[in-house]
Parts: structure tokens; sequence; C-alpha cells
């Protein structure tokens, strides 16, 4: 019990550096205005640049544990560790509207 609580502290601490923002793999839909994926379903993808941090981060973890429901934003949050979360999510704070 102690040791999971230990690693929910320290995801709590993580930095995040958008020097370091693997972005490669959001920019192709993320980054085109007025973008609509097509799969599972069409769906309109929101634009990230100027949003809260926090907002993506916990987005992202919601992706990874399934909370969230879309199977490609899941494939592409599952391998993201925690620093890399917080790095794409400091990333696009950062960025203007």
């Amino acid at each position: 019990m102690l040791a999971g609580l230990a690693n929910v502290a320290f995801a709590a601490d993580v930095v995040g550096n958008a020097a370091k923002a693997k972005v490669e793999m959001c920019i192709g839909c993320h980054g085109i205005p007025g973008y609509k994926a097509s799969f599972p379903e069409v769906y309109p993808v929101p634009m990230l640049g100027g949003q809260n941090a926090k907002y993506i981060e916990n987005a992202l973890h919601a992706y990874k544990k399934g909370e969230r429901k879309h199977p490609s934003m899941r494939g592409i949050a599952v391998p993201l560790s925690d620093q890399e979360i917080a790095d794409v999510a400091a990333y696009y704070s950062q960025q203007t509207k």
C-alpha cells in the first residue's frame, strides 16, 4: 500500500520540460486547424496550443488508463512515461492558440 502512495507522490512531482517534448505524434492531428479525425468516427480534433498543462496531463493519463475512450489517443498515451506526458503538456501550454 505504501509503495503505491510513493508512486502517486512521485508522479505529482514531475516537472515538464517543453524542450524535450515528444510532440511528433501529436502534430499530425492537433497541429492542423479545423482537422477532423476519421477513426473510429469523424471527430473534430482540438487544438492544444495554449491549453492548461495540468488539463493536458490529466487527459493523457486518463487515455492511458482507459478512462477516456478514444483508441488512437489511448495508443499514443499508453507508452508515454509520466515525464513524457509532463513534457508534452509543458510544450503545448507554452504555444499560442
